[in-house]
């Protein structure tokens, strides 16, 4: 069989019931799967984009991508590190002077007034692999003094933008604590919302613009963006999350009256929306080791570098639930290091989006799958639609 060979049409037939099943079932009312090997692209765009409408879901229907964003981001910060214009191991005080002079919680139980003075400074590289030292707390909600000042902050990682502007934000940051010492451990998300800061300063543009002008353009991804114009509102998806008191599906942002209006934070975390097709477009500028078509946007040695696995075996422990005993963390991504199912290669990379989306780039495979729901996940831990995408995508391959 040629090495150019792609899916079994049969088995594609598979993961299309299994997906149908959970429209079906009104788990969601619709999502959009694709698939990319060798050259070969299955695209399946099954139901409808909300539970009350008729508005059947489409190849080019706009998803929140939420943390799928963070590789984007960081990918854009790579491009200011080839350019030293920012570098992994400089300090970030320069473009971020909220973050000068950090006091760090002596223990995460601790009264906030129970500090000592950093070791050392903030840097790029501690921001791309998230051991900056503030981040998500992964506790039982107010477990903690710190947890509780997030969130009275407006700084709790959530489904939905900050509703401040960055330098509002910046300094409500700059008014806590870290919870651990900087490059000592990981801790999810907020490196990614601060890493947007630094490039919208590092750039002297807006977050978006800087995004659009270094990769969007370039790349021809033309409805990836921080909001969504009055023109593509129709082709936003409505999304869901359960109501934790009565397990009941509710509308967690609509298409008419969509917080993606006009945020007041680009939010380098999780504020993207986007299509299949062009976070497929991303994701082979990566397995192209940096270049697409006849653009290059980095180099090899930089893919390379952010596709690696960069956390040490505690860090890993101290962050099991994201990570268990299979993946790590590059720079902006997730990166599989073991494989213990059928999908999780080693050194396939990406991450999930927690408004319901997942992306992934196998080089081993030379295979990219991305897939698009608009139901939020509920834990850390993948819902079972992700883990059913990611087993009929692989057991879909034809050789």
């Amino acid at each position: 069989m040629s090495n150019q060979a792609g899916f079994s049409k049969e088995r594609l037939g598979r993961m299309h019931q299994v997906m149908a099943g959970y429209v079906e079932q009104g788990e969601i009312p619709g999502l959009v799967t694709l698939v990319w090997r060798n050259g070969e692209c299955q695209v399946d765009a099954i139901g409808n984009t909300e539970f009350s409408g008729n508005e059947t879901m489409k190849r080019d229907t706009l998803f929140r991508i939420a943390s799928m964003t963070k590789p984007i981001v960081a990918a854009a910060a790579m491009i200011l590190v080839e350019e030293c214009v920012l570098r992994l191991d400089e300090s970030v005080e320069r473009f971020l002077p909220e973050l000068a002079d950090r006091r760090v919680l002596r223990q995460i139980d601790g009264p906030l007034d129970d500090t000592v003075p950093a070791k050392r400074s903030i840097t790029l590289r501690d921001l791309l692999t998230f051991r900056l030292g503030f981040g998500a707390v992964i506790a039982p909600p107010g477990s903690f003094p710190i947890q509780k000042a997030i969130e009275a902050a407006g700084l709790a990682p959530g489904p939905n933008p900050p509703i401040l502007a960055p330098d509002e934000w910046m300094s409500r940051l700059s008014s806590l604590p870290l919870v651990h010492q900087p490059g000592e451990s990981w801790m999810y998300h907020t490196g990614s919302d601060i890493l947007g800061v630094l490039l919208s300063r590092a750039s002297g543009m807006t977050l978006e613009k800087f995004l659009k002008e270094r990769l969007f353009t370039p790349l021809g991804m033309k409805d990836t963006g921080f909001s969504v114009p009055e023109q593509k509102r129709n082709r936003l998806s409505t999304s869901y999350m359960v109501k934790p008191e009565t397990g009941e599906l509710v509308v967690h942002d609509g298409s008419t009256d969509s917080r993606w209006a006009n945020p007041a934070f680009e939010s380098g975390g999780g504020g993207l929306v986007s299509t299949v097709d062009d976070y497929l477009v991303f994701c082979l500028m990566l397995l192209g080791k940096g270049s697409y078509g006849s653009t290059r946007v980095l180099s090899r040695s930089t893919v390379e570098l952010m596709t690696s696995d960069q956390l040490t075996q505690k860090q890993k422990e101290q962050a099991h639930i994201f990570f268990e005993d299979h993946s790590g963390w590059g720079l902006g991504m997730g990166v599989n290091i073991r494989r213990n199912s059928l999908w999780s290669t080693p050194g396939r990379f990406g991450w999930d989006g927690g408004v319901g989306t997942s992306g992934y780039t196998d080089p081993a495979e030379n295979m990219v799958g991305i897939l698009m729901t608009q139901r939020m996940m509920q834990s850390p831990e993948p819902p079972r639609v992700f883990s059913d995408f990611w087993t009929t995508a692989y057991q879909a391959l034809s050789n």
